[in-house]
């Protein structure tokens, strides 16, 4: 295999292989290569699902060979380095590669640190995360005898911000199936200060927690858990508010205040990859400091970034890939022919699938402003108003959306 890729992709997730897919359909000429340790890639956007008990785990994951394109350098590997300046990735055992084009798409990382004490408790049976085990969610969701059942996350950016609450509403419904409901204290800690940011979608949620009977404590910052007292502890902060309010026996220690659960469901705090941290081009906040419209990187022209790992202010969600994509694309081909990269067409797009009930959902899709902006696609579907709750919606996410993104998103077709 060459040492030197022309267009050299860090990450064979979502954005790392629809890209390729691209690309190569553009032209089978070109040289494409993928760093990519993994043997199997997953569709996590359906872990929520499996987390609830409605969807099989094992359906989730495939073959990674199956679905880098053909026609692409497969480099088997971890990064470890980036040196920018002499246009070259290190890996763990390939040695190094040389590139003309950096497309950096790798996803985030989890540093279970960050919140003191969750460690210890993920590897008891009541601290869970959809995140990293669904199957272990589910379990605890579906052996729950009652009592306090908090749904938080941390104060860092996260995998589709929506889940922590979207598996807090599956959790109630099975609550009430199973007989439970009534010795359950549903409560969501969060540290914004509204269920969520856009303006429709927020008049929709509030009716579904008011239904569900769900407390909400807005402005809940988690500094720590205490996994042996069953304790989240919480910074308050200014936005703070509260919504529905229920009697919790809560803890004091000196600024934090402290929950007790019997349930504790929480996303693991994140991070860009540790390889990246001594590259020099992530921004202050820890996030590859691109423009949030090209994807270029602010300092080193022929650096792209896609998904998770960019400093963009949207929901990092495989939708938001799917807008970015042919925005690197095409400026990546433009810079090929000696042109400017002058494509800044990514608006921030993104969308968030909320399943507030088994069998019902919301689509909340948004740009950089919280503009509710629904596909228009979706009226063939019979849905006229995606901000409420519908069955159709809840097919399309059940069924619908896995089908398009092994089949469609993948192989670079059109959705």
């Amino acid at each position: 295999m060459s040492k030197h890729i022309s267009i050299l992709i860090i990450g064979g997730g979502t954005g790392g292989i629809m890209l390729a897919s691209r690309l190569l359909k553009e032209s089978d000429q070109l040289n494409v290569g993928i760093i990519e340790p993994s043997d199997v890639h997953y569709y996590q956007p359906a872990w929520t699902l499996v987390g609830a008990g409605t969807y099989d785990y094992d359906k989730t994951k495939r073959p990674m060979k199956d679905y880098i394109p053909k026609g692409t350098n497969w480099i088997k590997d971890k990064a470890t380095a980036i040196l920018p300046k002499e246009k070259t990735v290190e890996t763990v055992s390939s040695g190094s590669f040389t590139y003309d084009y950096l497309v950096v798409a790798p996803g985030l990382a989890y540093d279970l640190d960050l919140v003191p004490g969750l460690k210890e408790g993920l590897d008891k049976g009541n601290v869970i995360s959809i995140y990293t085990d669904p199957k272990k969610a589910w379990s605890a969701i579906s052996s729950f005898k009652g009592g306090t059942a908090l749904f938080t996350q941390p104060t860092t950016p996260i995998k589709c911000g929506g889940a922590p609450q979207k598996i807090m509403y599956l959790a109630e419904a099975h609550f009430k199936k199973s007989g439970v409901k009534k010795d359950t204290k549903i409560v969501f800690a969060t540290n914004g200060g509204v269920i969520f940011g856009v303006k429709p979608i927020k008049e929709t949620l509030m009716k579904v927690v008011d239904r569900k009977g769900v407390h909400v404590k807005f402005g809940r910052n988690l500094v720590k858990i205490d996994a042996e007292k069953n304790i989240a502890w919480y910074r308050l902060g200014d936005n703070q508010s509260e919504y529905n309010p229920v009697d919790l026996p809560l803890e004091k220690e000196g600024d934090l205040v402290g929950i007790p659960y019997d349930l504790l469901h929480t996303a693991p705090p994140s991070i860009a990859p540790k390889f990246l941290q001594a590259s020099g081009l992530l921004n202050e906040g820890g996030w590859l400091n691109v423009d949030i419209h090209s994807l270029q990187h602010t300092q080193y022209p022929e650096i792209f970034g896609l998904g998770d790992v960019a400093a963009l202010p949207t929901a990092k969600t495989g939708a938001a890939i799917r807008k970015q994509v042919p925005v690197v694309m095409d400026n990546i081909l433009k810079l090929m022919k000696g042109a400017e990269a002058s494509n800044y067409g990514y608006n921030g797009y993104s969308s968030c699938p909320l399943v507030t009930e088994y069998g019902k959902m919301v689509l909340a899709e948004f740009d950089y402003d919280s503009n509710f902006i629904p596909d228009p696609k979706l009226k063939r579907m019979l849905v006229f108003d995606s901000s409420k709750e519908h069955w159709r919606l809840w097919t399309f996410k059940k069924y619908g959306l896995p089908y398009l993104y092994w089949n469609y998103m993948l192989k670079g077709k059109d959705v």
